[in-house]
């Protein structure tokens, strides 16, 4: 068997990759030279085979799979066609990342997941987007970055800092919401083969006839949700491994033993959402399950992992801003923030080309000869005219499309201006119905020991402050979690 021939990056042959060209002298040394290109090259590459890391969800997992269509009737609610039969199959790729924690951070930490599906559909990429859990923190785009820092590193002292943490969380009180689920099991995931996913946001789907109905996106896995007993535990295992759940997703597909997710949506008719109240767009808030049910939509399965990491999954590129018809986005402030907030942050990331890296590149023919030159362009359309409106332009044959036109109400005398949306109770009522109604007596001793643990440093009148904000969740939070924070300041 003959060995490998290497080769510089433009084809030429090596003869030995691991030894440099030199001029010997003395004392076993030797002089380098301008000339050996392949060392040059080496050491040149080395220093920029690093990108920008994503400012959040840096540590991630991923892999690809499929998704099939299992439920015929979802055609009558959207005209997007890879939902249109019953047993069509969707090439897909998935990747479920932590927050805050940068790329060699624990996998296991207490923390909100980002939960992304890019699906490779005839008309174009869609993406969804969305998190673990069902809430958000905030409901305005311009909390977004000081949310985030919030969760970070102190820019002082360079270590995670709980007074940040909640400095920024009793002063934005419509996150009491989403922290109820952070503290509770749901923030300690124990896999990502049995974590939920959400879209968060409402969008709307478009059936044929254009009638718009509002709508939200569950991914619930097949074995059930489960998570780590403890703390504890989350913290053992991050301390032995800090790729945990990587490894694990990794191992199980590699085994044959592929994940499942089954894809529903909430429906809500236009008619229900004239009444419906602020919770319509409030990603703070969820829809009753009651009153609108879970509909099936089909299932995900995870098949495949990636042949190359940093190829596959470093540079895929998600956006909610990927959508394709019947299929649309609502005047959710947070929803058109993050249209715009994620694409930007992949032109930086990995450039402005970055949808013809191959975990981005569409299935369906792309005709965009607006978008052209840049870095690493490998598509530039020839001598195509680089402007619209021209008679030569051949466009793409293959593919038609349909007008889809949907209304949006836009409210009686509206005033543009700094419409903040107050906190009142009723940013405290369903974080009230999860703990009298979901949490049981152990998950809320939990909650509040997860709570009350993370406060431990924190300066008194903010600790007051916190306990404070749950207790009108329900004033047997805020009591529970004094009485724990007297109880662990007699063991000191």
């Amino acid at each position: 068997m003959s060995n490998p021939v290497y080769t510089l990056t433009e084809g030429q042959p090596v003869r030995d990759p691991s030894v440099s060209t030199t001029l010997p002298v003395f004392g076993g040394g030797g002089l380098t030279t301008l000339g050996d290109t392949l060392l040059l090259e080496t050491l040149a590459h080395f220093s920029r085979e690093r990108i920008p890391e994503r400012v959040v969800h840096a540590k991630a997992a991923g892999a690809w799979g499929e998704f099939e269509v299992t439920n015929p009737e979802i055609a009558h609610l959207t005209c997007a066609k890879f939902l249109d039969t019953a047993g069509k199959k969707t090439q897909v790729l998935f990747r479920l990342s932590t927050t805050g924690g940068e790329k060699g951070s624990a996998d296991t930490v207490r923390d909100v997941r980002g939960f992304s599906v890019k699906f490779f559909t005839e008309e174009g990429n869609y993406d969804i987007v969305g998190n673990h859990v069902p809430v958000f923190f905030v409901r305005d785009p311009m909390r977004f970055p000081s949310l985030n820092r919030s969760h970070k590193r102190h820019p002082a002292t360079n270590r995670p800092d709980a007074t940040m943490f909640w400095d920024f969380h009793v002063n934005q009180p419509e996150s009491v919401h989403t922290l109820m689920h952070l503290f509770g099991s749901r923030g300690l995931p124990d896999s990502i083969r049995r974590v939920t996913g959400f879209g968060v946001h409402t969008f709307k789907l478009i059936d044929s006839s254009g009638r718009p109905r509002y709508c939200k996106f569950h991914f619930r896995p097949e074995t059930g949700h489960t998570s780590f007993a403890s703390a504890e535990e989350a913290e053992k295992k991050a301390g032995a491994n800090a790729d945990y759940h990587t490894e694990d997703l990794w191992d199980a597909i590699a085994r044959g033993e592929y994940p499942v997710w089954k894809l529903y949506v909430q429906i809500m008719e236009p008619e229900r959402a004239e009444t419906f109240g602020r919770a319509l767009f409030d990603i703070t808030k969820i829809w009753s399950h009651k009153e609108f049910p879970l509909i099936e939509v089909g299932k995900m399965t995870l098949n495949k992992n990636p042949d190359n990491y940093f190829a596959e999954i470093e540079q895929a590129a998600f956006s909610p801003s990927n959508l394709v018809p019947g299929i649309a986005m609502t005047p959710d402030p947070m929803l058109q923030a993050r249209m715009f907030a994620y694409p930007d942050a992949q032109r930086y990331r990995l450039g402005s080309n970055y949808a013809q890296l191959p975990p981005n590149r569409p299935i369906a023919p792309v005709y965009a000869p607006f978008v052209r030159d840049g870095i690493t362009t490998t598509k530039n359309y020839g001598g195509d005219p680089n402007y619209d409106r021209s008679t030569l332009s051949p466009g793409v044959t293959t593919q038609s499309i349909t007008q889809i036109t949907h209304h949006e109400r836009i409210a009686a005398n509206a005033l543009l201006g700094l419409n903040e949306i107050p906190v009142d109770d009723e940013d405290f009522v369903q974080p009230r119905d999860l703990w009298r109604r979901v949490f049981d007596d152990a998950e809320k001793e939990k909650f509040v020991g997860n709570v009350v643990g993370s406060l431990a440093g924190t300066p008194g009148p903010l600790r007051e402050a916190v306990v404070a904000m749950f207790g009108k969740v329900d004033g047997e939070i805020g009591q529970r979690m004094m009485a724990k924070i007297k109880e662990d300041a007699t063991h000191l």
